[in-house]
């Protein structure tokens, strides 16, 4: 009996994320909502089902670990410097502008300025878990609001890790205090931020590489679990050892991985632990939450919720302006990121912060978060729509750097990098079409690498992994060898899942194209003499490459063959 009531937490915490993921998203709204309204129903202040312990904080603070970790994974350097802009331009004034209007308001309402800055720079924050399908279901992702967006997230998420250090270095007493004075504390989160991300990078390089390569050989793909379980736990854990939070060093750990062949397929297996710890770090918010309170301070989460979305509307609007964007862009982006964000709860939720606050303020500024994450996509709608009236009674033209789609994700993605592989990948390149390539043989992979191409190691026929390398919003994959059995069993999926996927495979004969051509996949034979010019022909072709061009390719590309030249790219 004892056995099966430890298992009741663990059930109802599964139920109630199932239950919110199923409910939220039929009425529109965010998952994170759901998991909050759950939280407070079985917390102790309602019907008690479930109460605060200790496994359930370690819960908890893993759903931010695997969120930071998952963060990292994405803070690629070469991106970073592609939209430098955003990042060091619009990111800072935004987070400046906010904080200071936030903190302003906290000092006012008696509050000591080191909890008025962090606070402050809390809700300066706006939620990558909300706006990024927001962007998706509005088909903003490739555009330049998308693409700002999604850069000053990448700002924000680097200047929360600050925060969260900042705010880690306060002391437990009933009356907070910052340990030295604000200006050295700075400097020392600043300092320990900086010394712990060169260490990332130097053992990303020397260690994580040699480490996967060895890995890899195995041929074993469940290791792999393992490896992401371990990496994010570890990095954590040495993280806290040296003083520092568990979530920079989970940051510190995908942000050694960002770099590497091997990111793709750790972010596929680290996802299920991220989504469903996740779900659990929002529930337990929920759980602390006091309706009683709530209910009787329901005057106050309105104004708060309203003041916050006017607030950083107006004050991301008014950055995007100081940095060039016209005023219809601006007011875009001022109402995509006006919204509270999930770091807000983690912040707040630290023992100094949320002892400086009291239960009922932290109540209001927790429901009003989330009410500001429900609202999110009226609130981007309300702000196209204010756009597009002041763009018609304005006599000036919007610039067309704000209006032109930014292809960000490579359109082919070529699977096996052997001869046909890699003429498909010089064939691009020569007509500066992107791709992406990845290969499951280690051998392989590491030949390609060696040789200069860009290359992941990964499985295409696992769903999951095709899903995290964004297939949907590829035009082509190119698959240069296939076994009949694997693709008859995956194709279904991918059909219904990647509908406007092309899919080029390479064949030997007409039997197995035609057996290759039921299955939904346009095949493409090859000649034993030019293997993957055919392939190379076909892809050129899909990508708007006309016909002279693409033989005179071919015919450059044959004569090296013939001459034993090495291949052409250009």
């Amino acid at each position: 009996m004892e056995q099966a009531a430890a298992l009741v937490p663990a059930i109802l915490l599964l139920v109630i994320g199932i239950v919110s993921i199923v409910c939220m998203r039929r009425i529109g709204l965010s998952p994170i909502v759901g998991y909050m309204i759950g939280g407070l129903l079985i917390g102790e202040h309602a019907l008690g089902l479930i109460h605060e312990s200790e496994s359930v904080h370690l819960l908890a603070e893993l759903g931010v670990v695997f969120l930071l970790f998952d963060i990292g994974l994405h803070f690629s350097v070469r991106h970073i410097w592609e939209v430098r802009r955003d990042i060091f331009g619009l990111g800072p004034i935004q987070i400046a502008l906010c904080t200071a209007a936030f903190a302003g308001i906290a000092i006012a309402f008696g509050f000591s300025l080191e909890i008025a800055l962090i606070v402050g720079g809390a809700l300066a924050l706006s939620s990558t878990a909300v706006v990024q399908p927001t962007l998706a279901e509005r088909n903003q992702v490739t555009c330049p609001v998308g693409q700002t967006s999604t850069a000053v997230l990448i700002f924000q998420d680097v200047f929360a890790i600050f925060l969260l250090i900042l705010a880690a270095s306060l002391s437990g007493g009933d009356e907070p205090s910052v340990v030295t004075s604000l200006p050295i504390t700075i400097v020392l989160a600043a300092t320990k931020g900086l010394a712990a991300l060169a260490l990332a990078i130097m053992l990303g390089r020397v260690a994580l590489r040699p480490l996967f390569a060895a890995v890899s050989r195995t041929k074993n793909e469940e290791i792999f679990t393992a490896i992401a379980l371990l990496i994010v736990l570890a990095t954590a854990s040495a993280s806290g050892a040296a003083g520092l939070s568990l979530t920079l060093g989970a940051f510190l750990g995908g942000m050694m991985l960002s770099e590497t062949p091997f990111r793709h397929l750790i972010r596929t297996e680290a996802k299920p632990f991220r989504d469903l710890l996740l779900a659990f770090f929002f529930i337990s918010i929920g759980m602390t939450l006091d309706w009683h309170i709530l209910l009787g301070s329901w005057w106050q989460i309105l104004i708060f919720t309203g003041v916050t979305i006017a607030i950083k509307a107006a004050a991301i609007s008014a950055s995007a302006k100081v940095v060039g964007w016209s005023v219809p862009g601006s007011l875009q982006l001022g109402f995509m990121l006006a919204q509270g964000s999930e770091f807000v709860f983690v912040i707040v939720s630290i023992p100094a912060v949320r002892s400086a606050f009291g239960e009922q303020a932290v109540g209001v500024v927790f429901i009003g978060v989330a009410i500001s994450l429900a609202l999110t996509p009226t609130v981007a709608e309300l702000g196209s729509r204010l756009a597009r009236a002041v763009k018609k009674r304005s006599s000036k033209p919007v610039p067309e750097t704000e209006t032109t789609r930014i292809e960000t994700i490579a359109p082919v993605v070529i699977f096996g990098m052997g001869t046909i592989g890699r003429t498909v990948a010089n064939a691009l390149e020569a007509h500066n079409i992107r791709y992406e390539a990845i290969d499951n043989d280690f051998e392989r992979f590491n030949q390609a690498s060696v040789d200069g191409f860009q290359v992941t190691f990964g499985d295409l026929s696992d769903i999951r992994l095709a899903h995290t390398m964004s297939m949907s919003e590829r035009a082509s994959i190119v698959i240069t060898s296939v076994r009949f059995d694997r693709a008859k069993a995956v194709m279904p999926i991918v059909r219904e899942q990647f509908p406007n996927l092309t899919r080029f495979t390479s064949v030997n004969n007409e039997t197995a194209a035609a057996e290759i051509a039921e299955l939904g996949m346009q095949p493409v034979i090859e000649r034993d003499d030019a293997p993957g010019l055919a392939m190379a022909e076909h892809v050129l072709r899909s990508q708007g490459i006309d016909a002279p061009t693409i033989n005179e390719w071919l015919e450059r590309r044959r004569r090296a063959v013939v001459t034993e030249k090495p291949p052409v790219t250009a």
